[in-house]
């Protein structure tokens, strides 16, 4: 692929918000949930929908099967593997399924995970749990921390396993985490895992097109990555990675379908002609029928993405932009940025900024109302949508950074945030009088729990309303002045 020309390459910014799709009146600051393509790429995935109508059997048959193999090549390059242990599947969560489905699991396996995974793919190590003989282990993990000390906490836990006559089969961790939007230390956790014997299997949801990621260097023994988030494809498109040396363990596909090898001699007849490609690949090239149009746009993708920088460009703007972004916003609500490791890869940055919002303890009864707020209110009244969410019991916003975003954006957000923290916190005011303390806690009675070591170092974070007596008593009522 030819280097970008700076000559004729646009501009970063609200100058590129016209590639895309986006009404003149919607501020997009939650690419990293769904991704957008450029109108481009739309464009190209309605020509190919218009090829699979007008010859819908050559085109399913014949003409698709060789634009994927075109767009595994492609997207191979970007990840730097070989191509025949590059798949494509809907998305990062099927490609987790698939893995975890296809191992075989014994007595005294654990899986290992951390307690910032996915929601989905938390859901399906419980599934594997509940279904196998393996059990699983949530390693508590708190941000800010260091790479060290996640690297620290997983050595901890597999002595530990070891030592209870268990063995730690599997450790599955983030290329960038959700909810913290954070960069994990992935590379130097596979080698740990290798050191540990213990299998890799990596959530690169936020990875291709997010951060630089080498799979020839790094090796990680499964690793699945979204397309649709960052590399600017239609959804839903993600690859997996199996390396050769691992593939025999992936025997069938999710769902199973033609390719399936039995381990009885049943046979059954098949149209599909085998041809020279290995099983695996087989298994997910014709997996039912499907519009796999999306995996098939990436060629499309990656040209649009080098037509206006190039990869590293679109990395190092996002980068920036999220960081000073997120510290401008920070700056305006008198909060901080949960920041990342200065001694990580890239100082731990990627194109996701989280914020703390200045927000009073939340009762436990105005939780999801305050959520809903934030992302469903504010977000249909001005025409955007931040993710907001509750980490080390505090509430944070992620903000995604992009090329059609500029710092004007982040400021003008900020403005938003403020304003409607403001009106969350009088709520709360309103509604917190009495709390009882009982041992460690601090229960007010609109619901919210506060740590009673909290409460002497900041009473400000109780309540915000003034003087506050705390006393070590169980169960003495404790008023708080308002």
């Amino acid at each position: 692929m030819a280097a970008p020309n700076p000559s004729t390459a646009p501009t970063f910014g609200h100058s590129l918000r016209r590639q895309f799709l986006f009404p003149e009146n919607y501020t997009n600051l939650n690419h990293g949930s769904f991704g957008a393509i450029p109108a481009a790429v739309l464009s190209h995935r309605q020509k190919l929908h218009i090829l699979s109508e007008q010859h819908p059997d050559n085109f399913m048959r014949y003409h698709s099967i060789s634009l994927l193999d075109e767009s595994r090549s492609a997207v191979a390059k970007v990840l730097n593997a070989p191509s025949e242990e590059v798949v494509f599947v809907t998305n990062a969560t099927t490609g987790v399924n698939i893995v975890l489905r296809n191992l075989i699991y014994e007595e005294g396996d654990v899986i290992l995970h951390f307690g910032t995974i996915y929601g989905a793919c938390g859901r399906t190590v419980q599934y594997i749990a509940d279904t196998t003989p393996a059990t699983c282990i949530s390693i508590p993990l708190a941000y800010p921390v260091s790479d060290a000390s996640i690297l620290s906490s997983f050595n901890t836990t597999v002595q530990e396993i070891k030592a209870a006559g268990k063995k730690p089969k599997l450790v599955i961790f983030d290329t960038v985490s959700s909810m913290p939007g954070m960069r994990f230390p992935w590379e130097k956790m596979i080698v740990a895992a290798k050191e540990a014997d213990v299998l890799s299997l990596i959530d690169g949801a936020h990875g291709i097109g997010n951060i630089k990621i080498d799979l020839t260097a790094n090796q990680p023994d499964f690793f699945v990555s979204n397309c649709h988030k960052w590399l600017y494809t239609p959804r839903p498109a993600a690859i997996l990675y199996v390396p050769l040396r691992n593939q025999a363990l992936i025997t069938t596909s999710v769902p199973t379908s033609h390719y399936y090898i039995p381990k009885s001699a049943a046979q059954y007849w098949s149209p599909l002609s085998p041809g020279t490609k290995s099983n695996f690949i087989l298994q997910f090239e014709f997996n039912g029928t499907i519009d796999a149009t999306p995996y098939l746009c990436v060629p499309a993708a990656l040209k649009f993405r080098q037509d206006i920088g190039g990869e590293d460009a679109i990395i190092k703007y996002c980068n920036t932009l999220a960081f000073e972004g997120g510290e401008t916003v920070a700056k305006i609500l008198g909060t901080e940025i949960m920041a990342p490791d200065p001694a990580a890869v890239d100082g731990g940055r990627c194109p996701m900024v989280n914020i703390r919002l200045p927000l009073l303890p939340v009762p436990k009864t105005e939780v999801e109302p305050v959520y809903n707020t934030f992302t469903k209110e504010v977000g249909i009244r001005e025409n955007t949508f931040v993710q907001v969410y509750v980490h080390n019991a505090r509430w944070w916003v992620r903000i995604s950074a992009q090329v059609y975003l500029e710092m004007k954006d982040f400021v003008w957000i900020a403005g938003v945030l403020k304003k409607e923290c403001e009106k969350i916190n009088e709520r709360i005011k309103s509604l917190a009088t009495i709390a009882v303390v009982t041992g460690e806690r601090v229960d007010v009675v609109n619901g919210a729990d506060v740590h009673v070591e909290e409460v002497r170092s900041a009473k400000k974070v109780v309540n915000g309303m003034g003087d506050l007596k705390v006393s070590e008593t169980e169960g003495e009522t404790v008023t708080v002045k308002g």
